[in-house]
């Protein structure tokens, strides 16, 4: 489950990206493809957030093997 969570979170953050790039860097294209490019980047920002949030939590970080080395 943790591998598809994963997965969902590159995917999502690469989305975020790129639309953002888009929706940010627009000049020539009609409203509705810059609020459809927005929406989407908004979309990527949030899943990847809750991904990302949901494998730090699922694998908390051992501090006694750090510290061991």
């Amino acid at each position: 489950m943790n591998k598809i969570v994963a997965i969902l979170c590159v995917i999502s953050w690469a989305g975020f990206w790129s639309f953002g790039y888009l929706a940010l860097t627009s000049d020539g294209h009609e409203t509705g493809q810059v609020v459809v490019a927005a929406l989407l980047a908004f979309v990527g920002f949030v899943t990847g957030v809750f991904a990302y949030m949901r494998l730090s939590h699922a694998m908390p970080m051992d501090y006694r093997r750090v510290e061991q080395g």
